[in-house]
C-alpha cells in the first residue's frame, strides 16, 4: 500500500510571493552559484553530497568525497568535481563517472547530512519557507510513478489543490511553496510501497528573516548555503574561496551518519561546470 506523505507542521502557501525576492537576487548563466542561491550573502558553502557505500546492498556507512580521493589518488579541494575525482589520473573523465558503481545523489542532500545542516542553521522552531521543484514524478503519482509488478495506482503525494495551485516561478524552475518550522524540512519526500520513507531535501529553503538560504539544485551533486560568514564558518569542512556570489569565479564543475561532519567547500562567485543545462526530468 502506498502512503501519502505526512507534512507535519508544513503548510502549503498560495501566496508564492514570499519567495519572489529570490528571483530578484539570482543572476548569471545557469550553473553559477548566483544563479541558484541568492547573491548578496557574506559567504557561501558548497556541501558535497554523501557517496553511497559500494557493494551489492549499498547498506554500509556512506562515504565522503575525501574517501574516494584517497582511493583514486585524486586531491580534494574547494573546486572539486565528482567526475574528476571518481577516476584515477590518466583515466578519461566522463560526465556520468562512477566510482565502484556508486555516485553521490544529484539534487538531494540525504537525510543524515540534512539533519546535520539543520542543526547548524538555527533552532528547530525557526520559521522558514520551503520551495519544492514541481517536476518530481513522485509528487504527481500515477502514471509518472508505478509499482513494479503491480497494477496498483500510486496516489499523488500532495493534495490536488496543491498540485493545481500557484507556483513560485524563478529562472529555470517552478516551485511549490510551504511554510513551517525548520525541523520539518525532513518531512518532504515520498514513501515506497514497502513503507520506507525517502527524504527529499527541499530544492530551496530559507529563514523567514532571509538571514540564510539553502539550495539543493536538482542537477547538482552538492548543496549550496548562503548566509553570514559566521554561519558558513560553522559548517565544518574544506577550506576554500568565500565571498559574495557575483557569477565571475568558477567551481571546477559540475547517507552520512549524523555524527560525521559535513563535507563542504566554501565558495564565492563560482560556476558548477557541467551543470549548465536546466533539467526537464520528471
Amino acid at each position: 500500500m502506498i502512503v501519502v506523505v505526512d507534512l507535519g507542521e508544513l503548510r502549503w502557501r498560495r501566496d508564492v510571493g514570499v519567495g519572489e525576492w529570490i528571483g530578484e537576487r539570482l543572476g548569471g548563466p545557469f550553473g553559477y552559484v548566483g544563479s541558484v542561491v541568492p547573491r548578496g550573502y557574506a559567504a557561501y558553502a558548497r556541501v558535497l553530497h554523501p557517496v553511497p557505500a559500494p557493494g551489492p546492498s549499498f547498506d554500509g556507512a556512506p562515504l565522503r568525497w575525501a574517501d574516494v580521493c584517497r582511493a583514486t589518488g585524486r586531491r580534494l579541494h574547494a573546486l572539486a568535481q565528482w567526475s574528476a575525482i571518481a577516476v584515477p589520473p590518466g583515466v578519461p573523465i566522463t560526465y556520468d563517472a562512477r566510482w565502484r558503481d556508486v555516485a553521490p545523489d544529484v539534487g538531494n542532500l540525504g537525510r543524515a547530512a540534512l539533519d546535520t545542516l539543520l542543526g547548524l542553521l538555527g533552532a528547530p522552531g525557526t520559521p522558514c519557507f520551503f520551495a519544492l521543484w514541481e517536476g518530481f514524478g513522485w509528487i504527481h503519482g500515477s502514471p509518472a510513478v508505478v509499482v513494479v509488478g503491480s497494477d496498483e495506482e500510486v496516489p499523488p503525494e500532495l493534495p490536488r489543490e496543491v498540485l493545481d495551485g500557484p507556483r513560485l516561478r524563478l529562472p529555470h524552475r517552478d516551485y511549490i511553496v510551504f511554510s513551517g518550522p525548520l525541523r520539518d524540512a525532513v518531512r518532504i519526500g515520498h514513501t515506497y510501497s514497502w513503507g520506507e520513507f525517502a527524504t527529499q531535501s527541499p530544492t530551496l529553503f530559507w529563514a523567514a528573516d532571509r538571514s540564510w538560504c539553502v539550495a539543493s539544485e536538482i542537477d547538482f551533486d552538492s548543496t549550496l548555503v548562503g548566509g553570514s560568514a559566521e554561519l558558513v564558518a560553522a559548517v565544518p569542512g574544506l577550506p576554500g574561496p568565500r565571498g559574495p556570489a557575483g557569477g565571475t569565479r568558477r567551481l571546477a564543475a559540475p547517507r552520512r551518519r549524523r555524527s560525521e561532519p559535513l563535507t563542504v567547500a566554501r565558495t564565492g562567485s563560482a560556476r558548477l561546470k557541467g551543470a549548465g543545462r536546466p533539467a526537464t526530468r520528471a
